[in-house]
């Protein structure tokens, strides 16, 4: 089979159609091709679709019934809704990166995430270290997840919330492994609301602040 043929082939392996030996020479294609990777994916929904239709036919039916166009005009409009929604991730994704980039050491980024949830990032220029943290207000007070970058390891850090009153509270802490600049994401909690935080700090174990990350007003 030439390499045109098994980019061709991607809907009829992910339908589960090709026989043994076409789904084995397709499967060793896959392995290379990222094209064909990212297309086995956007087939989920038609395939899903497909079974529930062969389910929900009865038995007098004839397996190969045409589909209506109702239900052609489903599949398409999922398939597309679909990549609109990636297409619009990968938007706000190169966005933010500008965004960071033009805004330099120091300066805090602050953008809305999903379900309410609220992310401010900063970098300070001092320590190097990079934070990114995403709070979501809860009735018992705020879901909170944490990202690091900072290579000035090993040390053990914590993220403290500082209340506009002045009340602090430890959210979470971990170990930043040696010479490991790579992200770290750690989630904990906090009985203050979103509206009750003033900032946020990432410090040392020993109480040294390495950057502040001020709360949205």
């Amino acid at each position: 089979m030439r390499s045109l043929e098994r980019h061709r082939d991607v809907g009829a392996y992910a339908l589960g159609v090709l026989d043994e030996a076409e789904a084995f020479r397709f499967e060793d294609h896959l392995m290379d091709c990222a094209s064909c990777s990212a297309r086995i994916t956007e087939f989920g929904p038609a395939t899903r679709q497909l079974m529930l239709y062969r389910r929900a036919t009865p038995r007098s039916v004839h397996p190969m019934a045409g589909p209506g166009p109702r239900f052609l005009d489903r599949l398409l409009g999922e398939v597309a809704a679909r990549r609109r929604v990636r297409r619009r991730r990968h938007l706000y994704a190169v966005a933010a990166a500008v965004v960071l980039a033009v805004a330099g050491p120091g300066i805090a980024v602050l953008a809305g995430g999903g379900d309410g949830a609220v992310r401010v990032a900063a970098t300070d220029p001092r320590s190097g270290v990079w934070a990114q943290v995403t709070t979501e207000d809860e009735a018992w007070g705020s879901q909170v997840e944490v990202t690091v970058k900072d290579a000035a390891g090993p040390r053990v850090c914590r993220l403290v919330a500082v209340g506009r009153d002045g009340s602090e509270e430890t959210v979470t802490t971990w170990t930043v492994p040696r010479h490991d600049a790579r992200p770290n994401t750690m989630r904990g909690g906090a009985a203050l609301h979103l509206d009750e935080i003033d900032h946020y700090e990432v410090r040392t174990a020993d109480g040294v602040s390495l950057v502040k990350l001020t709360a949205p007003r």
